[in-house]
């Protein structure tokens, strides 16, 4: 009996202080830029605040025109940053041309 309680008591414990899996994707973030820049030659294109709780974070797209390739990443406080998708054929819209309004 005791056997029992101190192995399920281990088992969940350590299931308890796992990392998460979806923290896999996440490294330094100098790191993660330089490999970007590099092996596939994007850079930043595009960004924004997300306030949350508990922490707020930065969402970058990096892309390149040249390769095709783009990566959305979220960069936290504390200088790690997780990859949150990446694909090919990355393409970018022009923006819509303004309005010129009414002659006066």
């Amino acid at each position: 009996m005791f056997k029992r309680l101190v192995s399920t008591s281990l088992v969940f414990g350590m299931l308890a202080t796992a990392p998460p899996a979806h923290a896999s994707g996440c490294i330094q973030r100098d790191t993660l830029v330089e490999r970007l820049e590099t092996s596939y030659a994007e850079r930043l294109t595009a960004g924004g605040f997300q306030q949350s709780r508990p922490v707020s974070t930065v969402v970058e797209l990096w892309a390149s025109e040249a390769t095709g390739t783009f990566t959305i990443v979220v960069s936290h406080p504390n200088g790690l940053s997780c990859i949150v998708a990446s694909g090919t054929d990355f393409f970018q819209l022009e923006p819509a041309p303004k309005d010129p309004g009414t002659p006066s």
